[in-house]
């Protein structure tokens, strides 16, 4: 766990720097050449600073040990910064689109921005291509929702530098300075939208749910491998951060012994621990076979894990 929050720590550091760098190029060069899409553009990177902070934040509460009122540990905190993470791009993207609309409507800025203002667009691109990289990199390696929720930000930063670019060529050729302030418009349009899904992932996570039925399956083969082991049901799948926790119900003969039924359930979490590496802990609960429970909840067998 240590090990992993380092190498967060590093992703963090790294985004930090580099958003940082690219957010005080394009915000100056932004207001220099007249540019309110470029401007928009340096807008967004300020918050990838502000989501690298909450990131170095986060590298260190994961990695406190569970305690009385975290019984489950705090890897949970990963997708409550992701989940920030969310309300903050949504924010940002919602205050350029305000300000692009208004630009807009007022019929401002009707002067074409300077030249200076498309090679900082391209510096942008070059650099978020090389951060959102690190990010995926990083966040694959460590299975980091957060870091990769953070690539796919910057992916779509690299899409909005792009744009901005694409405007402002336009803008130059054409002669029309209308154009970048429809850039910025679609810009943050473009922000929203990436919001929005995050908020999707991490929510889906907070509400104990998944997308991915991988999981079960592997859970569902891991029992049907251990002889004496049968019907697994009410299985059910919770991530916290990069860790996964199952807990089912299994249906062993009823004639044997309490040390034999737990033996199997033994064989049982240890099956499912070789199959999902991720898996941090295992519940185990036996039934006879046979046995039906009016009124159980929740929980998937193998048909509805499909």
């Amino acid at each position: 766990m240590h090990r992993r929050a380092a190498i967060i720590h590093k992703a963090s550091l790294i985004a930090l720097y580099g958003n940082a760098v690219l957010a005080v190029a394009k915000i100056a060069v932004g207001f220099i050449s007249g540019s309110l899409a470029v401007v928009g553009d340096g807008v967004d990177s300020s918050i990838d600073v502000v989501i690298a902070i909450g990131a170095l934040i986060t590298a260190k509460v994961i990695t406190k040990p569970c305690d009385r009122e975290h019984p489950y540990g705090h890897s949970r905190a990963e997708t409550v910064a992701t989940t920030m993470l969310s309300f903050v791009v949504f924010f940002a993207g919602a205050q350029l689109l305000l300000r692009s609309a208004a630009t807009l409507i007022s019929g401002g800025q009707t002067t074409i921005p300077s030249p200076l203002a498309i090679g900082v667009t391209i510096v942008s691109i070059v650099g978020k291509l090389l951060l959102s990289w690190s990010q995926f990199h990083y966040g694959r390696r460590t299975g980091s929702a957060m870091l990769v929720a953070n690539g796919k930000n910057m992916r779509g930063d690299v899409v909005i530098s792009s744009s901005v670019l694409l405007g402002l060529v336009f803008t130059f050729v054409l002669g029309l300075p209308i154009l970048d302030r429809v850039t910025a418009l679609l810009v943050s349009i473009w922000i929203v939208k990436v919001a929005v899904g995050i908020f999707k992932e991490a929510n889906t996570e907070l509400m104990d749910g998944s997308e991915d039925s991988a999981p079960y399956a592997a859970v569902f083969e891991a029992v049907a491998s251990v002889p004496g082991a049968g019907n697994p049901h009410r299985t059910r799948i919770r991530k916290l951060g990069s860790i996964l926790i199952a807990d089912l119900d299994i249906e062993v003969n009823p004639s044997l012994s309490v040390a034999a039924a737990h033996e199997i359930a033994v064989r049982v979490e240890a099956a499912i621990k070789g199959r999902l590496p991720e898996i941090y802990d295992v519940i185990v609960h036996v039934e006879p076979a046979g046995n039906r429970e009016a009124g159980e909840r929740f929980g998937l067998t193998p048909d509805e894990g499909k």
